[in-house]
């Protein structure tokens, strides 16, 4: 499908609900107050992990509430802790990395916000963990796929020679807090984002999308019903990584 179609029926999408507008608000509002706010991992934003010959890799992770590690207590146990751990298992190499997260932000937001802080250093790897926002607040195909080639667009002027990871469009399927019928729309939009999301990145250099598992472990993966656990960050750096290793050439990259 092109992105005009999936424009289009988002738009349609749009229409069709309107007039449950106020019903869908009022139970997000409760969704809400039902869950909570989870707290950022406690830590410093930068860690190592790993041992190996060589210079470390570098690892910049940057994103929102997954990358800011809600639902872990420290980032070791997060996001970007548990991706470099599998990171230095590919490599043979220690993985130095650095986080910048912030909870509720949309990939708009993450280049107004974040991108500003990163790092002047150059980074092998990068990690962008984006689209639960973009979903929630119902971002549009077009501005999704608007503000990530910007995004993706800036990390590479920013590191020319980095690979660039994408984490999937949120599995709103899955959770156990989200009720229905704003789950169903939700999950919609979602599919939307990944089908987008893979076509956009099809043609670019060096970048890897983890696309929506078809299998998701969902028995410990939750800490809220939306944020992972700590088993949850670990189940999922590991299947990105299995998935990222069908797609990616680990040992001709780390010749290099």
């Amino acid at each position: 499908m092109s992105l005009a179609k999936w424009q289009a029926k988002y738009l349609i999408g749009g229409v069709a609900v309107l007039p449950l507008a106020p019903f869908l608000f009022a139970q997000g509002q409760i969704a809400r107050w039902k869950v909570g706010v989870l707290p950022n991992a406690e830590g410093g934003a930068t860690g190592s992990v790993g041992v190996g010959n060589g210079e470390p890799a570098k690892l910049f992770v940057i994103g929102e509430s997954t990358v800011a590690g809600l639902g872990a207590r420290t980032h070791r146990q997060a996001l970007a802790g548990q991706f470099a751990k599998q990171l230095s298992e590919r490599t043979g190499r220690s993985v130095v990395w650095h986080v910048i997260g912030k909870n509720g932000v949309t990939a708009r937001r993450t280049i107004e916000e974040l991108l500003p802080q990163m790092p002047e250093q150059k980074f092998d790897y990068i990690l962008v963990g984006l689209g639960g926002n973009d979903v929630m607040r119902l971002s549009s195909p077009k501005k999704w796929r608007r503000d990530m080639t910007e995004l993706l667009a800036r990390l590479r002027g920013k590191n020319p020679g980095a690979v660039i990871f994408l984490s999937n469009c949120p599995m709103i399927v899955s959770s156990p807090v989200i009720p229905q019928p704003t789950k169903a729309i939700l999950w919609s939009l979602s599919r939307m984002h990944d089908a987008n999301t893979q076509e956009f990145t099809r043609e670019m250099p060096g970048v890897f999308y983890y696309r929506q598992p078809v299998h998701v472990k969902i028995e410990g993966f939750f800490a809220d019903g939306i944020h992972p656990s700590e088993q949850g960050y670990a189940d999922w750096s590991a299947a990105m990584m299995q998935f990222f290793d069908e797609h990616f050439e680990w040992q001709n990259h780390n010749k290099k």
